[in-house]
């Protein structure tokens, strides 16, 4: 299995500069590229790799474009590759046109591959630079294995990274265990297990919001344009944006990691977070929570250890359906947090619903697909519609 491990390190003046050049050369390479496939198609006409590739060597043959000579050519050519694969992505109809990569909102990036780098004794030096770089080992690459990639990048507030893609023959299937849960996403408490256990939501932007105000006010009052005090103003707003960014991703790592390693089948509820943000009261608290990238998290590392995600359909009414005796309740507002059932049984609301999830999940993966709960029409008739419950993460 390979696994990329970043890490951050402090250029010299020299490498900054360095990697910089490559950074603009790569986004105009890639600009340029795109351009020229662009204005092949409307010619009805497809341009691919190899003729990108052809077209690179040209370029850096010309006066004006003699700069793309000044820097390792690896990263001008896995500019081309990624293009390549965006074109591929787009003609299967798995993702929109590529576009053009703009200089102030674009991520600088640069990607080297074995050609381009040395990595020995635990010293990492690129291609065109003579010093190593000043990386801050905060955990060890896989011992005996060496990176096949190395990504290079900076990222708004300035903070430099590098990622090294390695085999890692730690990840592999744990031990079985029959333990299952099921998972309510929500916004007072992150989540809600099904075994009763409530998380609480860090709301890390909340944290600080009133930091991130007065230096986004200090910002909007420098003039526009390319002046040091408004560039050293928007670090200061992207620091902090970083700061909420990271905090929000190690707290999630290390949930969905408990998660993982503690039950052998998690089921969540299918949840259209681009449908949620439409709602302005909550948009704010729903991308603080992060349920996407939680779910994205849970299942690339089901897949690591040999465990698995189920996910029930959005439409399944798991907060209004008794755990008890299954009967169906009518409309349900969001401030009732607990209600009683016909039945007698008393129910927290997430918690039930997390206990539906739990048997539904259980139920449709042994027996296949099932159908929403019974509804009656307005003229007394039930209806059984034909809907599954489950999804294929």
């Amino acid at each position: 299995m390979k696994r990329a491990f970043k890490y951050r390190f402090y250029p010299t003046d020299t490498q900054a500069a360095e990697l910089s050049r490559t950074f603009g050369c790569v986004r105009k390479v890639y600009n340029l590229a795109l351009a020229a496939r662009t204005e092949a198609w409307a010619r009805q006409e497809r341009v691919n790799y190899n003729q990108t590739s052809a077209m690179l060597t040209a370029w850096k043959k010309t006066d004006e474009l003699a700069y793309l000579s000044d820097v390792s050519s690896v990263p001008l050519q896995q500019a081309l590759r990624h293009l390549q694969v965006a074109f591929t992505h787009f003609f299967a109809k798995r993702a929109k046109h590529p576009r053009f990569k703009s200089r102030k909102k674009s991520r600088n990036s640069a990607e080297y591959t074995a050609s381009a780098f040395r990595f020995r004794d635990g010293r990492l030096t690129l291609a065109k630079m003579r010093d190593p770089l000043d990386i801050v080992w905060s955990r060890p690459v896989p011992e005996g294995t060496q990176p096949s990639t190395v990504t290079v990048s900076q990222d708004s507030a300035g903070r430099w990274f590098v990622s090294l893609l390695c085999e890692d023959a730690s990840v592999g299937p744990l031990p079985a265990t029959e333990r299952a849960v099921g998972v309510d996403l929500g916004l007072d408490h992150l989540l809600t297990l099904s075994t009763g256990e409530k998380i609480a939501n860090p709301r890390h932007e909340r944290r600080d919001r009133a930091r991130l105000a007065k230096a986004q006010r200090h910002l909007a009052r420098k003039a526009s344009g390319d002046g040091a005090n408004r560039a050293k103003a928007r670090r200061k707003v992207a620091r902090i944006h970083a700061r909420i960014t990271d905090r929000r991703r190690d707290h999630l790592h290390k949930l969905t990691t408990r998660l993982v390693r503690e039950n052998q089948t998690i089921v969540i509820e299918d949840l259209t977070v681009r449908n949620l943000l439409r709602n302005h009261n909550l948009a704010r608290a729903i991308s603080d929570a992060a349920w996407h990238k939680l779910r994205s998290m849970l299942e690339y590392k089901a897949r690591w250890y040999g465990r698995e995600v189920i996910t029930v359909d959005r439409w399944f009414p798991s907060s209004k359906l008794c755990s008890a005796c299954g009967s169906l309740q009518g409309k349900m507002p969001l401030h009732v947090r607990t209600w009683t059932c016909d039945c007698g049984t008393t129910h927290d609301r997430d918690v039930n619903a997390a206990r539906n999830l739990l048997a539904v999940g259980l139920t449709a993966s042994v027996c296949g697909a099932g159908v929403r709960p019974q509804r009656s029409t307005p003229g007394g008739q039930s209806t059984m519609k034909q809907k599954p419950l489950l999804r294929e993460p």
